[in-house]
């Protein structure tokens, strides 16, 4: 009877906890955005308050560090991304254009075997696929939009996340502590043994990952543009931060990059060919380099299961459901670790007697 009251308790909160992110979904953003900041910075912040800083000093310095990147970053990026963007935008006809010619060129038919027939039929068939493209990344940024419209606003995460990230970040420790002390006594060895392996999952993922995707962004941005391709700084960057998804990224910059190459330097081989290296030579930095170092084997987090929490949180609750995703993820794949580990080591499992 005990274990149904744990198991009817655990069920509950769960319960309760995924009712409340779907009641005030609209409103979680900045909340949802300042704890992940401050989870990020909690070791920085650690390690200054033990060469002597002040817990708030510390929190301040960190919380003021990152607003000032991110306004640097705005002020110096963000101008040339969205100036590429807007020019990408009003390119997309031209490039399938391009691409539909040499695709229907009676003198190359080995170009429309690789590609597929249906593809070079004619400008229906591409017309129609481009629209169908349209159509789906439209819905998936609407359902975004719709899941954090409420409250996805400047004021919102340019002032109250830093604010929130800050106090946060100051109250860490005791907040850690009041939340032990919740913990029932019995299963309190257990409970922390989990929490630490929950963490490192989490930690370990989201800094490796971070860094992965800043260090590919800025290969691929410098290396496309050493290429003279169009809108390079806007795909290399676009790649790095989709690599946030295992593999995602290295083949969404490929197809961009790959489709612009060839329409703008056919028929000559050399760049194009350089252009796939370029990501081929990515995708063996990140697979054997990046990820063994920044990330490691111990996170847990197979890529299919990464791809379908982030895609189903997503779905249901918008950008805090991005957000929420990987966290969410690793934990789940701790304790169904630990569920695995603890239905093997029982006599369901030995088929011994108790």
């Amino acid at each position: 009877m005990a274990f149904e009251r744990q198991i009817a308790f655990w069920v509950s909160t769960v319960v309760a906890l995924v009712a409340l992110l779907w009641l005030f979904s609209a409103i979680l953003l900045p909340f949802v955005v300042g704890m992940a900041l401050a989870f990020l910075l909690n070791p920085l912040t650690d390690r200054l308050e033990r060469i002597g800083a002040n817990r708030v000093a510390a929190a301040l310095i960190m919380v003021a560090a990152v607003v000032l990147a991110f306004v640097l970053l705005v002020l110096l990026i963000a101008p040339i991304l969205f100036e590429q963007l807007g020019l990408f935008i009003e390119r997309i006809p031209d490039y399938v254009r391009r691409l539909q010619q040499l695709l229907a060129d009676p003198s190359r038919p080995w170009l429309r075997r690789i590609a597929g027939e249906g593809l070079g039929s004619g400008e229906k068939a591409v017309g129609d696929l481009v629209a169908q493209g349209a159509v789906w990344l439209t819905a998936f940024l609407r359902s975004l939009w719709s899941g954090g419209q409420a409250l996805v606003s400047v004021f919102s995460l340019v002032v109250v996340m830093p604010v929130v990230a800050f106090y946060l970040l100051c109250d860490w420790p005791r907040m850690i502590a009041v939340a032990d002390e919740w913990v029932p006594r019995p299963h309190r060895d257990t409970v922390r043994a989990l929490a630490r392996e929950i963490d490192a999952a989490i930690s370990g993922f989201i800094r490796g990952q971070i860094a992965v995707c800043l260090i590919l962004g800025a290969f691929y941005a410098a290396a496309l543009t050493l290429t003279g391709l169009n809108f390079a700084l806007l795909i290399g960057l676009l790649s790095g931060i989709v690599s946030f998804i295992p593999y995602v990224g290295s083949i969404t910059g490929l197809v961009l990059a790959g489709g612009i190459a060839v329409a703008q330097f056919w028929p000559d081989w050399t760049w194009i060919v350089a252009v796939l290296l370029i990501f081929l030579v990515g995708q063996f930095i990140e697979g054997n380099v990046l990820q063994p170092w920044l990330v490691g084997q111990s996170v847990g987090l197979h890529p299919v299961w990464l791809m379908f929490a982030l895609f189903a949180f997503g779905y249901l609750f918008g950008f805090v459901g991005l957000l929420l995703a990987v966290p969410l993820a690793a934990a789940v794949a701790v304790l169904a670790r630990f569920a695995l580990r603890q239905y093997r080591a029982s006599p369901l499992y030995t088929g011994e007697d108790g």
